[in-house]
């Protein structure tokens, strides 16, 4: 087993250069949706592996999965600095709409990725 401060690192690079790669995938428009689309996407995916590895792999692998990948890929500082950017621009109604969206569909496809692996994998 690999130690987890080395899986931690390894994952958090996998995850930060695949948030990178949204980033350049997602064309800027003015709104946040590169850093809203990782939030509910890895909010999906670790519900899925928090499932997975409550029924299959009793948390060997979170301090790779959850701890570096997931939380190299996601990113609350940088949802922070964008909810701040369209307040301090005037935006304040796009700027709640985020804040709320972003909180709302993350809490959902959490409870979505764990209904998912809870199919896949109980």
């Amino acid at each position: 087993m690999m130690n987890p401060f080395l899986q931690v690192a390894l994952g958090g690079a996998i995850g930060a250069v695949s948030r990178y790669a949204v980033y350049r995938a997602i064309p800027v428009t003015g709104f946040p949706f590169a850093t809203g689309v990782v939030n509910v996407l890895g909010s999906l995916v670790m519900g899925m592996l928090a499932a997975l590895m409550a029924y299959r792999w009793n948390n060997h692998y979170a301090p790779l999965l959850l701890t570096g990948v997931l939380g190299g890929f996601t990113t609350f500082s940088a949802f922070s600095l964008d909810a701040l950017t369209l307040w301090e621009r005037g935006q304040g109604g796009a700027a709640a709409v985020y804040v709320v969206g972003s909180v709302i569909l993350s809490l959902l496809a959490v409870i979505s990725g764990m209904a998912i692996g809870r199919g896949l994998w109980a």
